[in-house]
């Protein structure tokens, strides 16, 4: 079944509240037996001398959408998943806030940890999400994933 490409994109960070309702939400759907989650945290590194501070994230929306649904439909293809939601943040993301939110449900557990280790390892690799480490003192590099 081809799902529809939907926007990924949150305004900022993803609060604890955002996370913990989408989790909610799942309570009603009783064939699930294990979720997995991944939560990406701003770190605050220290690169040559300079502290970063936050992370401005930007993308081109359109194109990275489309590679964010096809990672979700060959891992759907790949796995037997019940569900995936994925959320990666737009704009300014301070220090220990979380940026990158993706979430699988099977009806068993191994199923969801191999699934979600996929997905985040296809999204560092595949997606063009930018981000620009800000350091505390006013200065900025594009970050490398790693």
């Amino acid at each position: 079944m081809e799902r529809k490409v939907k926007n990924v994109f949150v305004s900022g960070p993803i609060t604890p509240e955002f996370i913990a309702n989408s989790i909610a939400k799942h309570q009603s759907k009783t064939t699930i037996g294990a979720h997995d989650i991944f939560l990406g945290q701003v770190r605050a590194d220290e690169i040559e001398g300079k502290k970063v501070g936050a992370i401005e994230y930007t993308a081109y929306e359109e194109m990275a959408n489309i590679k964010f649904h096809e990672i979700r439909e060959a891992t759907f293809a790949k796995f037997d998943l019940t569900c995936m939601h994925i959320y990666h943040s737009l704009g300014k993301v301070e220090v220990g806030e979380i940026c990158l939110f993706v979430f699988v449900s099977s009806p068993h557990r191994k199923e969801v940890f191999d699934a979600l280790h996929h997905v985040v390892e296809e999204i560092k690799k595949e997606v063009p999400v930018f981000g620009k480490e800000l350091f505390e003192d006013d200065s900025y590099q594009w970050k490398v994933n790693t």
